[in-house]
């Protein structure tokens, strides 16, 4: 292979691995993917290194050495992206896709949008709602967490336009949920407050990253586990934080909120 062809095959492998850390997928998975990639096209040293927030890939080929490396700043998660790129590192190195072919199915995939807003907000409201009603709500904190959820869903797309750090986003997101909640409850929507917030806090949860430290840490990528770990820790102190601050001062200004309903219910 000719130098150009080496420098392509590294953004190519570069390009999967970061679709593939900034939609949720577990570090050894990234590295493995990109050594894959790498070794299809007979290269036989390839040395990768992943972390939550960056890649490192180094190869050799005829006595020449390139290293690449790519900064991943926003993370989210997309499991369907993930499996598209499982389905085209097992196309790539099985056939004879170019890479400059791949390179345009890889720009397509991470510019894709695999699902309608609509269908995203639907389904958060029902995601929150059943989460509600595990915790044994009724029928009515069904509904209000299913608008809190939809409505939670839309404001994270707004925040994510912003430069603003996940820390402060979960706390923006803690707030406006107790906050959105709460008017729903005093409004007669619903029965149970603490059911209706903690549905509707699930969708915040950060479910993948526990998972994915658990995974890398078994997998022996410590680096990571611990990483991740102290994300979903900060995640979870951001959520508390929101919920608890915004509740704290409810409480202060009107003593219950029940009180708050009961003076709603006199005046309507």
């Amino acid at each position: 292979m000719e130098r150009s062809e080496i420098k392509n095959l590294l953004i190519l492998s570069i390009l999967a691995g970061k679709i593939m850390l900034k939609n949720g997928a577990e570090t050894y998975r990234v590295e493995d993917t990109i050594a894959r990639i790498c070794k299809s096209r007979n290269i036989d040293f390839v040395e990768t290194f992943v972390t939550p927030t960056g890649i490192f890939l180094s190869v050799e080929h005829e006595d020449d050495l390139f290293s690449y490396i790519k900064r991943i700043n926003s993370i989210s998660i997309d499991l369907h992206k993930i499996e598209m790129v499982n389905d085209f590192s097992r196309n790539f190195v099985s056939t004879d896709m170019t890479i400059s072919e791949g390179i345009k199915k890889l720009t397509m995939i991470d510019q894709g949008i695999p699902y309608k807003n609509k269908i995203r907000y639907l389904f958060a409201g029902v995601a929150g709602g059943f989460f509600t009603l595990m915790f044994d709500g009724s029928l009515l904190d069904f509904l209000a967490s299913f608008i809190t959820s939809s409505s939670l869903i839309f404001l994270l797309d707004q925040i994510k336009k912003l430069p603003i750090s996940f820390f402060l986003s979960n706390v923006i997101g803690g707030i406006f949920v107790t906050f959105f909640a709460v008017i729903l409850y005093t409004l007669g929507l619903g029965s149970n407050i603490n059911n209706i917030i903690i549905g509707s806090l699930m969708l915040l949860v950060p479910g993948v990253a526990i998972t994915n430290a658990i995974r890398d840490s078994i997998s022996g990528d410590f680096l990571s586990g611990i990483s991740r770990t102290v994300e979903a820790i900060i995640i979870a102190l951001a959520i508390a934080l929101g919920v608890g601050v915004t509740l704290r001062i409810i409480v202060n200004a009107f003593g219950n909120i029940d009180n708050i309903r009961s003076a709603v219910n006199v005046l309507f």
